[in-house]
């Protein structure tokens, strides 16, 4: 089916940000029935330097004035029952690496809505469009529990989060429950050490009280035993510590707990949280230029998720670079890094080529569209990341759930167990 027609509109994310929506139509040529599909790009407040510029110069206006001058005219007439035909075309018309024409929210949201309604033209679920007939693993959710960082203005711990995963639940309900339940946990814990905080939630929709990052790990790790016990359910915990933004050209900068830490104080530090709160995941470890220390701190751990995010930013090409030196074991796929659905799908083939695991994740400037659960099941992941709270979260953890029931009893959970 040809795609008739496309529009592009200004919305808002769940952060209040601007960002674009795509919306075409195709026409079923034997019913005559017109199909619509939308589509639109989250957004990122920590953005790696290597990702594809969001919009081109001159903002979202100059990102719809190249949507109607230059995607438009090009894409009407595609056949989107092509698997990642749109995608192709939208490479040649920009014809950069970064999407500096068009801007990377434009491909993406086109990218998905074409994707959308590919699905919808062969009457097939999204992640079967993308995964093929046999995708039917549920990822595991990844949830962010206490903010810091970026996330939090700075005024939380200096670590921008603290995180929770189910390792062996018997179901995807449980899973997104068990990490519910630590969310609301957490809260009855931190007020114990600080009885003034009022509930204030990030972007992600974590809990950001003024408290240390070793305090935080204390507090998730006591809430994560106690629904643990209770569900029967093995709880990891994790870190992003999003270190290139502490990182200074010299040093990391941990400003609320008043130090600096040289790169090998940086890498002693990680090991003894991962140690001491027995981490099962920990994202971006040291600075986005530093594979060295990664590979240093994965040669260790082997059997955790060390993952890299500003590291490799959805890239193929870095993550092979990074798989070369055994940096890292998982590699963070976020798809608006690279600006398509084909470079990220190439991202996730690439990581597996050196024993990475993919980590399907969502941004912290996300919006209500579930496409992301599609995705993660169409690419076969293990760990979806997208938070625990919040409209634009559970809009992805619900449509998980839903999937599971989709899929019934021919539905696979991982079973990941990296202790």
């Amino acid at each position: 089916m040809q795609i008739e027609d496309v529009w592009i509109r200004k919305i808002f994310t769940g952060r209040g940000d601007v960002a674009v929506e795509v919306e075409l139509t195709v026409e079923d040529p034997s019913s005559g029935e017109v199909l619509v599909a939308r589509a639109a790009a989250p957004a990122g407040a920590s953005r790696g330097m290597h990702e594809v510029v969001y919009f081109p110069e001159g903002g979202v206006d100059a990102a719809l004035a190249a949507f109607e001058k230059l995607v438009a005219p090009e894409v009407v007439g595609l056949d989107v029952t092509e698997p990642y035909v749109v995608d192709g075309k939208l490479e040649e018309i920009d014809g950069t690496p970064r999407f500096e024409r068009i801007g990377g929210a434009v491909a993406v949201a086109t990218s998905f809505a074409a994707a959308e309604a590919g699905a919808a033209a062969l009457g097939i679920p999204l992640f079967a469009f993308i995964g093929g007939a046999y995708a039917r693993k549920l990822p595991l959710p990844l949830g962010n529990v206490i903010g810091g960082g970026k996330h939090s203005r700075g005024l939380g711990p200096d670590i921008q989060e603290f995180l929770v995963i189910p390792l062996n639940p018997p179901d995807i309900f449980t899973a997104v429950y068990a990490n519910v339940e630590v969310h609301k946990r957490a809260l009855k814990q931190i007020l114990k050490v600080d009885s003034s905080f009022t509930g204030g939630k990030n972007d992600e929709g974590a809990w950001t009280p003024r408290i240390s990052s070793r305090t935080a790990l204390k507090i998730l790790k006591e809430a994560a035993a106690e629904v643990g016990g209770e569900l029967g359910v093995e709880m990891g915990l994790g870190v992003d510590i999003a270190a290139s933004s502490l990182w200074n050209g010299e040093k990391y900068v941990y400003k609320n707990e008043g130090v600096e830490r040289g790169p090998r104080e940086q890498l002693e530090f990680v090991a003894k949280l991962i140690e001491e709160f027995d981490l099962v995941y920990v994202e971006d470890p040291f600075h986005e230029e530093d594979f060295q220390s990664f590979a240093e701190l994965t040669d260790k751990y082997r059997d955790r998720l060390i993952v890299g995010d500003d590291l490799f930013v959805t890239n193929p090409a870095r993550i092979r670079e990074g798989g070369k030196l055994k940096a890292a074991t998982g590699v963070i796929v976020k798809p608006d890094q690279i600006g398509t659905l084909l470079r990220a799908y190439q991202a996730v083939i690439t990581a597996r080529e050196y024993g990475m695991r993919p980590v399907v994740s969502h941004r912290s400037g996300d919006t209500e569209y579930k496409t992301l659960a599609h995705i993660a099941v169409g690419f076969g992941a293990d760990v979806i990341k997208t938070g625990i709270m919040g409209g634009e979260r559970t809009a992805k953890l619900n449509e998980l759930i839903r999937l599971g029931d989709y899929l019934g009893k021919w539905a696979v959970l991982p079973q990941l167990h990296w202790r």
